[in-house]
């Protein structure tokens, strides 16, 4: 319970984070409701971060993955918690648990710096929006739907998605006593999440960094692949409708 309790409150005050924008210049809220419009003036010359600048940026990305990405393993945390009660490690369950849920964490934020890094380059080469959070060609962003929707049928996706999706076999394969192997293990399984979501998560690029509307229907994607016996359809659908929207727009510029 208290494991549970920590995810929920973890969860929640990542989603409030992620939908008020603190620190940034404009909250998602603000971001979604012009999300129709191209572009709008932005005091700073593209690519030009200070500092301070760049590690909200990455606070930014790392809050919002830890909001989409924690619903999907709660169940393998949840589960090796429950383990743990009848292990050596008995009597510091929820320091163990932490270190695990730590560790898959840590993947994520390595994920969220590159990310913001590639934010800049793009920001400072005109690709991408410095106000919008988004690529400004249509072309570019016609390409990223149909990579990503190809990606959910190469090999390496199902294969990081039958192991994620699988948390007793995981833990049973895997398992390592105390906090750093507890640690190890959430790396571990971030690497297998990170291999099966980040081209969903490059697809942010697409809609809007911060578009609740992408933000909301990615992570109830994810979930959806993870948790449920129709993840495989799911996401097979899901790709073939990217590559078709990408396509799709690809024919229109061309027509």
């Amino acid at each position: 319970m208290i494991v549970a309790l920590l995810i929920v409150v973890l969860f929640l005050s990542a989603a409030l984070y992620t939908v008020f924008g603190i620190g940034m210049d404009m909250s998602a809220l603000d971001m979604t409701a012009m999300r129709g419009m191209t572009d709008m003036p932005d005091p700073r010359a593209p690519g030009d971060w200070t500092a301070g600048h760049a590690i909200l940026v990455v606070l930014m990305w790392w809050v919002m993955m830890v909001a989409m990405m924690l619903p999907g393993v709660s169940p393998t945390v949840l589960l090796y918690t429950a383990l743990l009660r009848s292990g050596a490690d008995a009597a510091r369950v929820p320091a163990v648990s932490g270190a695990f849920v730590g560790g898959y964490l840590a993947v994520w934020a390595g994920f969220s710096a590159a990310a913001a890094g590639l934010q800049w380059f793009l920001e400072a080469q005109g690709l991408v929006s410095g106000t919008m959070m988004r690529l400004t060609d249509t072309a570019p962003g016609a390409v990223v739907l149909i990579a990503a929707g190809v990606y959910q049928f190469t090999r390496l996706k199902g294969a990081c998605l039958t192991r994620c999706r699988s948390p007793a076999e995981f833990i049973t394969r895997r398992r390592r006593p105390g906090i750093p192997g507890a640690f190890a293990m959430g790396l571990e399984h971030g690497t297998l999440c990170l291999g099966c979501c980040w081209f969903l998560m490059a697809l942010l690029f697409v809609g809007g960094i911060t578009n609740l509307f992408w933000i909301a229907g990615l992570a109830a994607l994810v979930a959806v692949e993870k948790l449920t016996r129709f993840g495989d359809l799911t996401g097979r659908i899901a790709g073939a409708a990217l590559i078709v929207w990408g396509g799709g727009v690809l024919a229109g510029m061309i027509g």
